[in-house]
């Protein structure tokens, strides 16, 4: 493969026979020259090569990482809608029929189960409550005036936490903050 910027020997035109003969001095520097300039364009092709490779090893691990990111929303969804429900069930009583305390811890045992296969995955909860408002990871929702004790900006409720997936956010948490304190 010949580059365009150096002309083919064939078309350049013979020196002219009047032409005095380079002395070996001046044949030396120009190839000395020519080296050093094809050195430096084997060093930039070089480099580009590498450049291309080091992008295309980057873009294949983003795509393994995030190539499962809708999946992992949806997944999300049904972890927190399990939560939700088990929230929802009355507290464990003294005399409760056998078969909803068993039902009752089936059903923690599958949340806590599902936890594990989302986190050994890269899908991380993010617990809001309590923590500073965090633009990049919570969704405000509401704002409520600060309790005594409760510094302004502080997440007073979470309605969901925030998940992320290898680092990424993938659903932030849907938070009331800590306005100004009441009075």
């Amino acid at each position: 493969m010949t580059d365009p910027q150096t002309p083919h020997p064939a078309d350049i035109a013979p020196e002219a026979p009047d032409a005095p003969a380079p002395t070996p001095e001046e044949r030396i520097a120009t190839l000395e020259a020519d080296l050093a300039e094809m050195k430096d364009r084997w060093l930039r092709a070089e480099a580009e090569v590498q450049n291309v490779r080091n992008r295309g090893k980057d873009e294949v691990e983003k795509a393994r990482n995030y190539a499962a990111q809708k999946f992992a929303g949806d997944v999300v969804e049904i972890f927190e809608n399990l939560h939700r429900g088990l929230a929802a069930l009355p507290a464990p009583t003294e005399g409760e029929p056998e078969l909803i305390g068993r039902m009752r811890e089936g059903f923690e045992g599958v949340e806590r189960f599902m936890l594990q296969r989302l986190e050994a995955n890269g899908v991380v909860r993010k617990d809001a409550q309590g923590q500073p408002f965090d633009p990049d990871f919570h969704q405000a929702m509401s704002e409520a005036p600060a309790p005594a004790g409760v510094e302004p900006g502080t997440v007073l409720q979470a309605w969901s936490s925030a998940w992320t997936l290898n680092g990424r956010l993938l659903k932030p948490a849907m938070v009331v903050v800590a306005g100004k304190p009441a009075g």
